[in-house]
């Protein structure tokens, strides 16, 4: 599975300034935000669930490739296998969940797995994170912004508050189509770098400042 924009902006952007000792990454596809986050942070253990065989084979073989192997840990299941089975509480829980909520489905079952909601419905992340997440833990996602409203109120039910957002738009010219969210029971004030909306292109491979200043630790050319 290709590694995509939405993947590099969470894990590039979601706050490690609370010094997670745990890290829980909720279908984590090929491992890209735990790689992330591994170089981000001093994270002790970091953990990743994947539910489709392929992407599960492939996060392991990077996580073993990584320099931060021995911190590193994929688990082939589904959130609600792992709820059941763990006891543990992480300090920073980050996903970057299914996002096609159309009925149009292709004929992939991995790729549908990746992409549909009905893979991952957001009550059952929600329910994951009230188990999961430590008293002062932090809980980070991107989500398409059309969504951020009824996902904002859904966390609510469980006393998540709203921290920060930062609302991702792919030119000037187009409407905003990503949110990224962060939440904590507890009321954080985090300075946000680079304000609350993010502009990715300006021309066709023409980066703006903002985009290049939050993801240029993770590119190669940049």
């Amino acid at each position: 599975m290709k590694i995509g924009t939405d993947g590099v902006l969470l894990g590039s952007w979601a706050s490690v300034e609370h010094n997670p000792f745990s890290i829980l990454d909720i279908g984590s596809g090929t491992g890209i935000l735990s790689l992330m986050l591994a170089q981000r942070s001093q994270a002790q253990t970091i953990e990743a669930i994947e539910i489709d065989d392929d992407a599960f084979e492939q996060c392991a073989e990077n996580f073993e490739n990584s320099p931060w192997a021995d911190r590193l840990f994929c688990f082939h299941a589904s959130l609600l296998e792992y709820v059941e089975a763990v006891d543990d509480k992480f300090d920073l829980i980050i996903c970057n969940p299914p996002f096609y909520f159309e009925d149009y489905k292709t004929n992939n079952k991995s790729r549908d797995l990746a992409r549909f909601n009905d893979a991952m419905p957001f009550k059952h992340l929600i329910y994951a994170v009230a188990n999961l997440l430590s008293d002062n833990g932090v809980f980070s996602i991107v989500i398409p912004f059309k969504k951020e409203t009824f996902f904002i109120e859904l966390a609510s039910i469980i006393g998540l508050k709203l921290n920060r957002s930062l609302h991702v738009k792919g030119n000037p010219g187009v409407e905003i189509k990503r949110s990224l969210l962060e939440f904590s029971f507890n009321e954080t004030k985090i300075p946000i770098a680079i304000g609350t909306e993010l502009i990715i292109e300006i021309d066709r491979h023409q980066y703006t400042e903002d985009y290049i200043h939050l993801t240029k630790d993770f590119y190669l050319k940049m």
